[in-house]
């Protein structure tokens, strides 16, 4: 089935306003193709509890890259817990972790964008890749005011990069709403974020950003980049 054809028919119907309505609408288009990826973020812990409640017919995964904050497993183990859900624990090819440390070092990634790009490419975008392949629909936490370079980006829209379509629920939510929608539905989040950490990443990659500066500078803090690693392609 060639499923970039079908945007032009998904985009009558998916605008956003209704979350559910557009997850039921995407699992019946796409029965057992539809996959939702979470970094445990405060977006994605949202979702999780939107899929949970609704009983709705998703698959989850989430990625270890083996450089997670202690905090990161924590909140697995309490969001399986709390929701009663499969999340599949995607690891990256030992071999490849390997081979990447022997190359540029433990702590290659601080020695160039390049470098970080080779790091994020074997610990996330290859296991993502996994995650993905079969699937119809891949559900994102993305939020337009994230960053500059996520302003473009639809409700729904097709990845180019994973031959996918690519739903953002969120898409047009505003940090406060967030806040108030993980409040009054008593979510479990990361500890982290009450101490800065806005948008949590891998331990040595991720720092607190102080007030005024964007949600993302605090990933790979040390480089002058659009704060991407590869998992959204632009």
């Amino acid at each position: 089935m060639d499923y970039k054809k079908r945007l032009s028919e998904l985009s009558k119907y998916i605008k956003g306003n209704d979350t559910v309505a557009d997850l039921k609408y995407l699992i019946n288009a796409f029965p057992e193709q539809v996959v939702f990826s979470t970094s445990l973020g405060q977006e994605d812990q949202a979702i999780t509890e939107i899929i949970a409640k609704n009983k709705l017919a998703v698959k989850l995964f989430t990625l270890d890259t083996g450089r997670l904050f202690n905090e990161s497993y924590d909140l697995l183990e309490r969001t399986i817990s709390r929701y009663k859900v499969d999340i599949e624990v995607l690891f990256p090819n030992q071999a490849d972790v390997e081979e990447l440390v022997k190359k540029q070092g433990i702590n290659g990634f601080y020695h160039g964008i390049a470098q970080r790009k080779a790091c994020c490419f074997t610990r996330k975008v290859v296991p993502l890749k996994r995650g993905l392949k079969g699937n119809a629909v891949w559900i994102t936490g993305l939020r337009a005011e994230q960053s500059e370079s996520r302003q473009s980006l639809q409700v729904i829209e097709w990845d180019e990069a994973n031959q996918i379509i690519k739903y953002n629920p969120l898409l047009h939510w505003t940090y406060e709403q967030l806040r108030a929608y993980i409040s009054e539905n008593s979510i479990p989040y990361n500890k982290l974020h009450d101490e800065g950490f806005i948008s949590i990443g891998c331990a040595p990659c991720t720092r607190a950003i102080s007030p005024g500066e964007p949600a993302r500078a605090g990933r790979w803090w040390w480089e002058s980049s659009q704060k991407e690693c590869g998992l959204h392609a632009s």
